[in-house]
């Protein structure tokens, strides 16, 4: 669906984690992850093939006529019709002169290339970052996730996720084992 576009995305969430580590489990979803600057050109690539609708403080539907995003979205949502189940979630990520912001961490401003890595063309979010926003829901799969991501990490890596607890989730239980 996306390859078309010729857009920049990566995956996150917990396949990129399996991606990272090789250890399968269940997911509910695929989390696609896209330059939030890239809405506009990719509700024109999609037009007539798929609706795509801004999501965070409601859903807002965007046309080739109306395409500016809400301040509080996101993410898009993108189903064929108005009717019919959606097809893919994305999250929409904002960028300062290029470079990657992170939601999570806001004086987190990198380069994409030093927040993700490829592997057989496609584009995944480094698994130290993927567990920073992991952390903040804290449900069985995410411990799943750092139990296998962890073993794996670099110095660097643990490094920062240890940092980003510390500053951002204090209290975490994952503190103690990072």
């Amino acid at each position: 669906m996306f390859d078309p576009t010729g857009l920049t995305w990566w995956i996150a969430g917990g396949w990129s984690i399996e991606a990272f580590t090789g250890v399968p489990r269940q997911h509910e979803d695929i989390d696609v992850s896209m330059w939030r600057r890239d809405v506009p050109a990719l509700v024109k690539a999609l037009s007539g093939r798929y609706d795509v609708w801004a999501a965070g403080g409601g859903l807002t539907p965007l046309f080739d006529d109306k395409l500016e995003m809400p301040d509080t979205a996101d993410q898009v949502w993108i189903r064929r019709h108005a009717l019919a189940p959606w097809r893919a979630d994305c999250v929409v990520n904002r960028h300062r002169d290029g470079r990657w912001v992170s939601r999570r961490d806001p004086d987190l401003e990198v380069s994409l290339e030093e927040v993700t890595w490829e592997r057989d063309g496609i584009r995944y979010l480094n698994p130290e970052i993927t567990l920073s926003f992991k952390a903040k829901l804290h449900r069985p799969k995410d411990d799943q996730d750092l139990a296998a991501a962890l073993p794996l990490l670099d110095e660097d890596a643990r490094a920062y996720l240890a940092d980003f607890l510390a500053r951002k989730e204090p209290d975490h239980p994952w503190r103690s084992q990072v």
